[in-house]
């Protein structure tokens, strides 16, 4: 399987494409620094606290006020130590109005809720987390060997200065490292919480200490790894700190980073641009021909799988076992092409046999082992649903890319035209009882007027006899369908 990372710079914005096999899997996407806050830290000033939601909000410069949990004010459970969860204290006991605090951004803002905050600072190196003020290591959970989690617990305690007070999350990219890396990533590390500290100390309340790189170079530190073949940028300055940036932290892959400068833009000619916009769709199909239908709501996201057109094997249980098995897949992709998370249902075809089930939830599940989110998966359910849950910590692509339709104000549907035209009988009838006049003048879309007058003459006919007035009709083509205004003359 050859994977690439495709960076397309441009005044205005920063796109990441990672692409696997010549399909797009994950897009990444940063407006000149106007979204994207995960992994900030400020200097915040206690607006309110919440006794009884055992939280608070805290003003950190940004358009809303951020919220900040008391689970998140403590150091919980490294993974990889055997040690106990602290208790959660009282949030009054913590934290008081106008109180000045240091938090970092763990979850951005998203739709009409702040971004969530927590005070367990921590900072990402290639392959480190510097965890500030805690004498503890932990190894992430995608390295499953336990040698090697051993291995590498050992090596970073061992290199770790004496009387030292941090602990270091090490990451998935350090799986096999030697010691050499580690100590960069260390001293890098070390710089970088120097610069936060010195900082903290001259920052006014709501001020920015430290803001993480850039998401190229983010790109560069999170997603790199063995598998990637080749790293093309189409920005000859981005290139350059790129190139800087792999001689600097990466030394063995300087080989793979290299320009693009074809006329075609780079998206264009690996298909990207059209991915995109085939993920803002409702619905995906699948190749055998049947498809995905795909709805994010506030509550949680629903995806339904249909057979479609596919009639494809022998029986119908064979047929739908062959679309569940594709869907599984097909879905795992989606959930990171799209960025959805939060709570998830999915609604399998149903199927008969056990050993289907088996399969395609095991597709499932091993599908979804690649995704850099966390995600949790639950057991098939007798009506075919499988419930999961996948980490949200950005907006949707949906959420980035798109806002909600101005004529249907996101619903997904408007009134019939003969709807809006009912209504306009009532609003003449609500009207005409309440106000003196002698002439009507109804204001609508034109499709509005159409269905009236060529439909409903004869219920217009009888309407001006009921309230003896005489009603005319006018259409407005910047109406939207559901809009309309009755005048008295």
């Amino acid at each position: 399987m050859t994977e690439e990372i495709l960076i397309n710079v441009t005044p205005s914005e920063a796109r990441v494409a990672v692409v696997e096999n010549g399909m797009l899997q994950e897009v990444y996407l940063d407006r000149g620094g106007k979204e994207g806050y995960l992994g900030n830290i400020y200097k915040g000033r206690v607006s309110r606290v919440l006794p009884g939601m055992q939280a608070a909000f805290v003003d950190i410069g940004l358009q809303r006020t951020a919220f900040l949990h008391a689970s998140d004010m403590v150091r919980g459970r490294v993974h990889g130590l055997d040690q106990a969860e602290p208790p959660e204290p009282l949030i009054d006991e913590l934290l008081r109005e106008g109180e000045e605090i240091v938090v970092q951004i763990i979850k951005d803002p998203i739709g009409t809720k702040g971004a969530r905050l927590t005070t367990n600072i921590s900072v990402p190196s290639r392959y480190l987390v510097l965890l500030p003020e805690v004498d503890a290591v932990g190894i992430s959970v995608r390295i499953e060997d336990e040698e090697e989690r051993d291995r590498l617990r050992h090596l970073v305690e061992s290199l770790k200065p004496a009387g030292g007070r941090h602990g270091y999350i090490v990451r998935t990219n350090a799986e096999g490292l030697t010691n050499g890396a580690l100590v960069s990533d260390m001293q890098y590390l070390d710089k970088v919480w120097a610069q936060i500290k010195r900082r903290q100390s001259k920052a006014a309340s709501g001020g920015l200490i430290y803001e993480d790189l850039s998401l190229p170079l983010r790109a560069l530190r999170d997603l790199v790894h063995p598998g990637v073949e080749k790293i093309r940028i189409d920005h000859e300055g981005m290139l350059a700190i790129a190139t800087r940036f792999v001689a600097q932290f990466i030394p063995d892959w300087p080989g793979r980073v290299e320009g693009y400068s074809g006329i075609r833009p780079i998206f264009d000619v690996y298909g990207v641009e059209d991915e995109i916009q085939r993920a803002l769709e409702r619905q995906s199909p699948l190749k055998s021909g049947g498809h995905l239908v795909i709805d994010q709501t506030e509550a949680m996201t629903t995806i339904d799988v249909n057979t479609g057109g596919y009639v494809g094997h022998r029986n119908l249980e064979e047929t739908i076992y062959k679309t569940n098995l594709e869907a599984a897949q097909a879905i795992a992709r989606q959930l990171r092409l799209r960025n959805l998370g939060g709570i998830i249902i999915i609604d399998f075809i149903d199927m008969e046999d056990d050993e289907h089930k088996r399969q395609v939830m095991k597709t499932l599940e091993r599908a979804l082992e690649r995704d850099h989110a966390k995600t949790s998966v639950g057991e098939l359910s007798m009506l075919g649903l499988v419930e999961m849950t996948r980490k949200r910590s950005t907006e949707s692509l949906g959420q980035r890319l798109c806002e909600p339709c101005p004529t249907c104000s996101g619903k997904g549907h408007v009134k019939t035209a003969e709807t809006v035209a009912k209504e306009v009988f009532r609003e003449i009838m609500r009207s005409s009882r309440q106000f003196e006049a002698s002439k009507l003048r109804v204001l609508a879309s034109p499709n509005v007027v159409d269905s009236i007058l060529e439909d409903q003459s004869v219920t217009v006919a009888e309407l001006e006899e009921l309230v003896g007035k005489t009603i005319r009709f006018q259409a407005e083509p910047q109406y939207n369908q559901e809009q309309f205004d009755v005048v008295l003359l």
